[in-house]
């Protein structure tokens, strides 16, 4: 562990919100499970914006049924679209909070998305366009500039 870090048990132990913002890695797959989940506080809060997978669903669904943990935040199941159930969905508990992976969408966020596609629009129509993606040169061309990439590439 790098200096100034603090072990994650004693995050889990000590915090009243863990809030879990990170890629699904084979690092962090089931990252939070029965074990992570008992050594928290009865009163703490699990927020999870990151990705499903990272959290164990029935662990988390035990550890709320039995107030085990205060509460939970979700924007991600471990299944998405959940087609073969999932025990999160079958708690009536008020403890739990799950929205359908849209935790990004605010007034302010759609307006600036509705801002940014019209601009774009405008800029491309203008024979301006802008945001425009690229891609390297295949190995062997001699080349490693980047080049345009068409919409039917």
């Amino acid at each position: 562990m790098r200096a100034g870090r603090v072990p994650f048990d004693t995050i889990l132990r000590e915090s009243d919100i863990v809030s879990l913002h990170c890629p699904l890695t084979e690092e962090t797959r089931g990252l939070i499970g029965a074990s992570d989940l008992a050594l928290m506080k009865s009163t703490a809060l699990l927020i999870n914006c990151a990705r499903g997978g990272i959290v164990d669903d029935h662990a988390l669904a035990s550890a709320l049924a039995n107030g085990e943990i205060g509460g939970a935040g979700l924007d991600v199941l471990g299944e998405e679209p959940p087609r073969n159930g999932n025990p999160l969905l079958d708690l009536t508990a008020c403890n739990l909070v799950v929205t359908p992976h849209t935790a990004w969408v605010s007034e302010s966020a759609l307006a600036t998305f509705s801002e940014q596609l019209i601009q774009n629009l405008e800029c491309f129509v203008s024979g301006r366009p802008q945001n425009e993606l690229t891609k390297r040169l295949s190995e062997g061309s001699g080349s490693s500039s980047p080049t345009k990439m068409t919409a039917h590439e």
